[in-house]
């Protein structure tokens, strides 16, 4: 049980700072214009020698912030939860290694969804109107960040499953 929740703490911690640097840097996307390489991520744009904020309130990036942030918050409180369970700190008639899996799959739907979003006005809009783009490191961690907080869902399930009562008498 408690090297599956160790996995879950390590996958979740990892998620979470992906998230976070995923999240906070400016290189969703690369582009070129005119010689030069541009960058932007889901709070600034940058040209060469300088960022600036984005000003307009496009809805798809104000959802993809909405769900990256919803995401980082899920995760966190999941490793707060999931330290609480690996070192027994008890609440009574609340099973904390269930909450964080639950707490993990949801940050893992939350980053699904951000990237889904992302992904699909990015490539509707961008493939369409100019050839020389691609996504970038801070885009390619988000989907990591799927797939840890994904595991980390998983391995907290099982160590559930490995502690839960079994058979008729103990219920």
């Amino acid at each position: 049980m408690y090297s599956f929740m160790g996995g879950g703490l390590f996958c979740a911690g990892v998620g979470n700072i992906l998230l976070v640097v995923s999240t906070a840097t400016d290189y969703w996307m690369q582009y070129r214009q005119s010689s030069s390489y541009m960058h932007q991520g889901l709070w600034r744009y940058c040209v060469p020698g300088k960022c600036m904020t984005h000003t307009d309130s496009i809805a798809y990036w104000d959802a993809t912030r909405a769900f990256m942030i919803l995401a980082i918050l899920a995760c966190f409180f999941g490793l707060i939860i999931g330290v609480m369970a690996f070192i027994n700190y008890s609440f009574n008639g609340f099973d904390k290694t269930f909450a964080a899996g639950i707490l993990y799959f949801i940050s893992c739907f939350f980053v699904l969804l951000a990237m889904a979003v992302y992904t699909g006005m990015t490539v509707n809009y961008y493939g369409k109107r100019y050839g020389n783009w691609r996504f970038s490191w801070s885009y390619i961690m988000g989907w990591v960040s799927v797939v840890f907080t994904f595991f980390s869902g998983i391995f907290y399930m099982c160590a559930y499953r490995m502690h839960e009562p079994r058979g008729p008498m103990s219920r």
